[in-house]
């Protein structure tokens, strides 16, 4: 397994664009913002984009996405979540000082081999070699889709018996060291007319009002005809 930036290797990064959509239900690849950040990463922001790559099969197994951000270290100036930090990425001229982690996927056929754990050491080291730092993570908790009701603040407080958080995701970075920051409710939008989130959910929405649905994280919000959604996430902070 060899690690790469997508700087070192622009050839692999663009083999792999299309590796990865199978990570994500499929409502979630429809942000109403995340396309005006997504969208550029590269070749702007290269260096942050990691790559983890099976010399045996010659393939990537892995890829991280993450860009750098103005940040003055306090909650308060903290971005609210994924859109926030990303649209801050790119309508700023202020020089960044801290890189956020935007994604993390693994290929379905070799997930649960800690490879993810992999991926953020990666961002974490790209963020360091920049003279950047803290890495954070709007973190997308793995199993909040079978709590939709509990509100994300209480759920991002759940632990184990040995202290380490409940969700399996966010043990992750726990045992790489990241602390909990704070729960964002409004992390990312998806807002969209209700036979396109027919179609994505795979279920009949037939009538306004709150929908708990296959692999959200929170009930669905149907009014007016359309589909509104947010998000939640958790940020954690990784020290570099």
């Amino acid at each position: 397994m060899q690690v790469f930036t997508a700087a070192e290797r622009p050839d692999l990064w663009q083999a792999a664009q299309a590796s990865f959509r199978d990570s994500w239900p499929e409502y979630n690849l429809h942000g109403n913002r995340s396309g005006e950040y997504f969208g550029q990463l590269m070749p702007r922001h290269a260096r942050f984009q990691v790559l983890l790559y099976d010399d045996a099969i010659d393939r990537v197994v892995g890829r991280g996405r993450a860009i750098p951000f103005r940040w003055d270290g306090s909650l308060e100036d903290l971005p609210a979540g994924i859109d926030a930090v990303g649209l801050r990425a790119v309508s700023e001229d202020s020089a960044p000082t801290a890189v956020s982690a935007l994604a993390a996927e693994v290929d379905s056929d070799r997930q649960g081999r800690g490879l993810s754990r992999l991926i953020i050491q990666a961002m974490a080291a790209a963020t360091r070699s920049a003279g950047l730092g803290p890495l954070v993570a709007p973190v997308r908790p793995s199993r909040k889709d079978r709590y939709p009701l509990i509100p994300i603040e209480a759920y991002s407080r759940w632990q184990r018996s040995d202290g380490l958080p409940f969700d399996p995701w966010m043990r992750v970075h726990a045992r790489l060291g990241a602390t909990i920051l704070r729960a964002e409710p409004r992390s990312m939008e998806i807002t969209a007319p209700v036979a396109d989130w027919e179609r994505w959910i795979g279920m009949e929405l037939p009538q306004p009002g709150e929908y708990v649905f296959p692999g959200g994280l929170v009930p669905l919000s149907v009014a007016d005809c359309a589909g509104r959604y947010w998000e939640p996430n958790i940020w954690m902070r990784h020290a570099v």
